[in-house]
């Protein structure tokens, strides 16, 4: 079933505070257009730069996932993002007129809210998802880390936590269905422990950090001097621990809520791969340096796939969609200048044919005699003959019409054509055809590989 790109119907504005820089932040989310995806604007700054929220623009992951782009950042963006993926948007402009999203209550709680407030509504486009087909995992012995992702019929999450500590031991979080992400993990406030806080301090960040804003595990005893430093920073002369270890004795919404908030955490960092998809992820001891690794990992594979996907297959036996018959009467050209021998497959963005490549081909006669090998420019034309058959299709009366070479891009040779070999083309659309003109991206294989590739723009004009 079809599934349409989803955006906000309206703009809705949120202020803060940056987590480390503790500088003031206003966000505005705005609707975005369709294959837009996410992206952050900086508004303070000149040209006001945009960064795509993609996994290839993180660059730092210290204290929380910051991306970096031509010098630009947009620092702790994970709860922002999770809340933007779980409620299922595809496109969407967040701006912001400081380097850092705003920390507002440590969870994912009131991203969601402003989001629900700007209403959530459908494109006309459908959605592209990647599908997983086998597992991928991701592991760092040294550390117990690992990551596995196991092909399922929707997202899920399963993460396991294990800090080896009194206060904040081995715990489990699961996330059955990511339409539950408002109720069960978005509510989750991110945590530290308190020596953990106190280098933070001790390095001038988290000036934005407070105790309504994150959960402050008591890991040691604490002499009176550094509750006294605690109080001072966070301005708040009564700080005390009882039993539970946590500062302040602040209560938890969920036993298990500092794993949740991890599993919040997974969840923004692996929708930076760009696309939706559905798995089932299961990350023990995860992190936002190890999330990022895992999710290029994730991203590489699904794109290895799809390109394996396009990779056009041909079975000789199976009866063409136009025999050489049919393509004369399509294409203007004849032997031995024409280069197609059957079409495949066609429909009104792509189309496959296939040119045998046989040993009493003209052109061998001179061309490196006693080892032939096909000419690049007729590869090239072999592939540009299969596309006029598609632009051709497209009028009533082909064979008035006559196909142009406009400019030929990014052309390259992957490896040599020989006699025996079938050359199988794949030309695809780049843009609609529009005043006869047809910008085409075309590969050609032998044998699943890659041999030849490049881009074209033709023009069809009436001769007569």
């Amino acid at each position: 079933m079809e599934v349409k790109q989803k955006t906000i119907q309206q703009q809705v504005e949120l202020t803060g505070t940056g987590l480390h820089t503790g500088k003031p932040v206003h966000l505005v989310f705005k609707p975005a257009p369709i294959h837009y995806g996410y992206r952050f604007k900086r508004t303070d700054l000149p040209d006001q730069p945009e960064i795509e929220a993609i996994v290839e623009n993180v660059k730092d992951t210290s204290r929380g996932t910051t991306l970096i782009k031509d010098n630009v950042r947009i620092a702790t963006i994970e709860h922002c993002i999770a809340a933007i993926f779980a409620l299922d948007i595809d496109n969407i402009l967040i701006e912001l007129d400081a380097e850092e999203v705003p920390i507002l209550d440590g969870s994912a709680k009131l991203f969601v809210e402003a989001l629900e407030k700007a209403q959530i509504c459908e494109q006309e486009a459908a959605r592209k998802m990647y599908v997983l087909t086998k597992p991928v995992a991701y592991a760092d012995a040294e550390t117990g880390i690992e990551y596995l992702a196991i092909p399922a019929p929707e997202l899920r999450f399963s993460v396991m936590t294990d800090y080896n500590s009194p206060v904040l031991n081995t715990q489990n979080a699961v996330l059955n269905h990511i339409s539950d992400f408002k109720q069960e993990i978005a509510p989750c406030k991110t945590f530290c422990f308190v020596d953990e806080l106190q280098q933070l301090i001790k390095f001038n960040l988290v000036k934005g950090g407070d105790l309504d804003n994150a959960i402050v595990f008591v890991n040691k005893i604490l002499p009176q001097e550094e509750v006294a430093e605690l109080q001072k920073f966070f301005n708040k002369p009564h700080i005390s621990v009882d039993k539970t270890g946590i500062l302040n004795n602040c209560e938890l919404i969920f036993f298990n809520e500092p794993t949740r908030h991890k599993l919040l955490d997974v969840v923004g960092d692996l929708a930076l791969i760009g696309k939706r998809f559905n798995a089932h992820i299961i990350a023990t001891k995860p992190g936002h340096k190890n999330n990022a690794l895992f999710a290029k990992k994730l991203k590489d594979h699904f794109e290895d796939e799809e390109k394996q996907l396009l990779i056009p297959t041909y079975d000789p036996k199976a009866t063409p969609l136009f025999d050489i018959n049919e393509i004369q009467k399509k294409l203007p050209h004849r032997p031995p200048f024409l280069l197609v021998d059957k079409i495949m497959e066609m429909t009104d963005t792509y189309i496959i044919g296939v040119k045998n490549v046989t040993m009493n081909e003209p052109f061998f006669v001179g061309h490196f005699p006693g080892r032939p090998v096909m000419p690049g420019v007729l590869q090239i034309e072999a592939m540009a003959q299969c596309g006029g058959v598609l632009i051709l299709s497209t009028v009533p009366d082909p064979e008035n019409y006559i196909t142009y070479f406009l400019k030929i891009d990014n052309v390259r040779f992957r490896a040599k054509v020989e006699p025996g070999d079938t050359l199988v083309f794949r030309l695809e659309l780049m843009s609609p055809i529009r005043r006869g003109l047809c910008q085409m991206s075309g590969k050609g294989y032998v044998g699943g590989k890659l041999v030849i590739e490049a881009e074209m723009l033709a023009q069809v004009v009436k001769e007569r």
